[in-house]
């Protein structure tokens, strides 16, 4: 589907030439002026904006606030007379993606436009195309993210223990709860231990409870975490940490239902549901003998994965303006949306820490930015520095202009997020330009125009190379 381009002019004759210009490249919807520009924002899914500086009704500085403010994913480009160059200059730095001065080329005109739409295309993606947004706390639209809230539902009802794996900061408590909160023991409160965080000393007391004297500060009778639970659901967390000899008891209160409180010679039955997680490779454990089969067999009963965040990278940009629009507000901050150079690097980045490491550079973005959107200076230098060498590697900046210098910033940024996507996809430029959300030969101008070559990837042809006689 054809990104929208919304044209503001007011006059009609200029509204029908660019209209015919860029219907190739876009659904073109036209406004006469600041009010009716307004109200097609509010109505159409607009990607980009090309809007004249002086109108009638007031001027393209009034569309730009309102996009900036209420629209942040839109790109807006303004048209302006030569003689008016420091207020578009004024504009980029409010927040305009770019500007052309008039009489404008034409050429110049289509690459900045075309350059609009697709990273306005980039970002619409980001803030959602309507399909589901989580599960209890959990977010995220992507494939894998819609099947893990389908299997939470089916298994949920269940009096099923259930085994919960993914690496760190994926979210495996949030898919605890959400499993104890679509139950049937949903009325009671779920209750959680994390394994790693315990004394090694403590943790048979914590799981089992103590009779007083037991050992050296018993000082009375105590419940362990298992009765705590009684009725209810059980997060056992990093159940890989468990020392053997621990391993087994777990079994048998698994087995049996009942536990028996270190010093007591008495068994006391329990009703709990078990989630365990772990980031380990518990069955790799198992062939190195340090965790029971018996165990990984009674736990493994129904087996849910959570995806790294690299593995559902279409969320990454979602998640990271969800978590802006979050904590913007509380540190009383201006920032709304991120630059396009910033989304394409928090896409290319691996994020070993996963969701958790993503709202902590976030956080450090929403900090240290003083405007409404949020360059990638502002990102971790990890981050920063995610993907390939960059277009300004070598440069000599002290020779370039500013404007150079960010146009090779920005093509650069392009030239790795095209690299990435279709690395993603196999090479199939089709899947690509859909997830881009672009049209398929625009995808393929802008790989030209980045020096990127798809056919490297899957042998496939450049339509626009034409046939070699």
């Amino acid at each position: 589907m054809k990104p929208t381009l919304l044209v503001v002019d007011d006059k009609p004759n200029m509204l029908s030439l660019l209209a015919k210009r860029f219907g190739g490249m876009a659904r073109v919807v036209t406004a006469e002026g600041v009010n009716q520009a307004l109200s097609a924002l509010e109505r159409e899914p607009v990607s980009a904006v090309l809007c004249d500086l002086r109108m009638n009704d007031g001027d393209g500085l009034d569309v730009l606030r309102a996009v900036r403010t209420r629209w942040p994913a839109v790109r807006f480009v303004l048209m302006t007379a030569h003689a008016s160059v420091a207020t578009a200059v004024q504009a980029m730095r409010d927040g305009a993606h770019d500007y052309v001065t008039k009489p404008f080329e034409a050429e110049q005109l289509r690459v900045i436009v075309e350059r609009a739409l697709a990273e306005g295309a980039l970002a619409r993606g980001a803030e959602g195309d309507g399909a589901p947004e989580g599960l209890g706390r959990l977010v995220g639209r992507a494939p894998a993210m819609r099947a893990l809230y389908q299997l939470i539902e089916r298994i949920a009802p269940t009096d099923a223990t259930v085994l919960v794996l993914g690496e760190t900061g994926t979210g495996k408590e949030l898919v605890a709860r959400a499993i104890h909160e679509r139950s049937t023991r949903a009325a009671e409160r779920m209750v959680a231990i994390n394994c790693a965080a315990i004394p090694r000393s403590l943790v048979e007391s914590e799981l089992f409870g103590h009779a007083k004297g037991a050992f050296t500060g018993a000082a009375s009778d105590r419940a362990g975490i298992f009765e705590e639970a009684h009725g209810s659901t059980l997060l056992l967390d990093e159940i890989g940490e468990l020392r053997l000899s621990l391993q087994a008891k777990l079994t048998r209160v698994l087995e049996e239902k009942v536990v028996r409180r270190i010093g007591e010679g008495r068994e006391r039955r329990v009703d709990v549901r078990v989630v365990a997680a772990t980031h380990r490779d518990l069955r790799a454990m198992v062939r190195a003998g340090t965790f029971r089969e018996d165990l990984w067999f009674r736990l493994n009963v129904c087996r849910v994965e959570v995806p790294a965040l690299r593995d559902r990278a279409s969320d990454i940009a979602y998640l990271a303006q969800r978590f802006l629009a979050e904590r913007a507000p509380l540190r009383g901050a201006l920032a709304s949306h991120f630059a396009s150079d910033a989304l394409v690097r928090l896409a290319a980045y691996r994020w070993p820490g996963n969701v958790r490491e993503l709202r902590s550079a976030v956080e450090r973005a929403v900090i240290l930015a003083d405007g409404p959107e949020i360059p990638s200076a502002c990102l971790p230098e990890e981050v920063r520095d995610a993907g390939q060498p960059g277009g300004l590697a070598g440069a000599d900046l002290a020779t370039m202009t500013y404007r150079e210098a960010a146009d090779a910033s920005r093509d650069d940024a392009t030239r790795r997020y095209l690299s990435a996507v279709l690395a993603r996809f196999g090479g199939d430029v089709g899947e690509a330009a859909k997830h881009a959300g672009v049209e398929r030969e625009s995808f393929y101008r802008m790989l030209r125009r980045a020096g990127l070559n798809a056919g490297k990837f899957r042998g496939e042809r450049d339509p626009a190379e034409g046939t070699k006689s």
